[in-house]
């Protein structure tokens, strides 16, 4: 009991305080009428729509990279492969933040990227502009989630019979058919799980969005920032957060039942 009453005093107390004002408008009262605000403003139809394709964009790209960077670790041998992958569990407790500003550093408009070049070339400015765009969030997300893959990926490729790769390489097969007809069959399981949970973590991100300093990109977290804190709209922050409480906990649901499949 004293475990599910903290649980419920810490957690589920204010998730209820948020859906019970996401009903209550300013004008008083009990209504779906925030709900109904909301849903026909074109701010929360373009935040989702901005949400959704770039944490699906940003788990696919995850996905494709951190499996290339995973086999390059797991089986091609170099020089520090082991502290590589150490250091990849290290960086899973870094904070979001700290990767948008090092890509700010890099490729920000006063930038080592951009100084360089106007050094260089003499220009007003350098040609690197991406970061305040749709496409710096996405390389943002990307750099930042892509050991979110790799972790499970390495762990899979651990136990993973190499037999079966010496067995194929014997009988001619050249890599990339090694890769896709015994390494990858073996790999599924985490690559699921990896980009479920890549997928939420996305969903969810606000961090990055907001120290990258997009100009019109609008997610749904930062969608419930703007309501709550600039415009003072706290219903309809609330409707906005529940909405995305409900599709993160429906995507969660997917990401352990598919954990749970692959032995997670």
């Amino acid at each position: 009991m004293p475990p599910v009453a903290l649980l419920a005093l810490f957690f589920l107390y204010p998730l209820a305080l948020v859906v019970q004002q996401s009903f209550q408008p300013d004008t008083g009262g009990t209504s779906i009428q925030p709900y109904a605000d909301v849903f026909a403003s074109s701010a929360f139809r373009e935040a989702l729509w901005t949400t959704v394709w770039l944490a699906v964009a940003a788990t696919v790209g995850c996905l494709v990279l951190g499996f290339v960077l995973a086999l390059v670790i797991a089986f091609v041998p170099f020089p520090g492969a082991k502290a590589v992958a150490r250091f990849i569990d290290v960086f899973l407790s870094f904070p979001s933040f700290l990767i948008t500003l090092a890509l700010l550093f890099v490729y920000g408009t006063v930038g080592m990227a951009n100084g360089a070049w106007t050094g260089v070339t003499g220009a007003a400015e350098g040609p690197f502009q991406f970061l305040t765009t749709p496409w710096g969030v996405l390389l943002a997300e990307i750099t930042y989630f892509t050991p979110f893959v790799m972790r499970p990926l390495l762990a899979a490729f651990s136990q993973l019979d190499t037999g079966q790769l010496e067995a194929a390489s014997s009988l001619g097969a050249r890599a990339p058919r090694i890769v896709r007809q015994v390494v990858l069959p073996e790999a599924l399981p985490a690559l699921a799980a990896g980009g479920s949970l890549v997928l939420v973590l996305c969903l969810n991100e606000f961090g990055i969005v907001l120290f990258t300093g997009a100009k019109g990109v609008t997610t749904l977290p930062t969608l419930v920032y703007g309501k709550a804190i600039l415009e003072s709209d706290y219903p309809g922050a609330c409707v906005v957060a529940v909405v995305n409480v409900l599709i993160s906990v429906g995507l969660y649901g997917l990401y352990r039942v598919v954990s749970r499949r692959a032995g997670a």
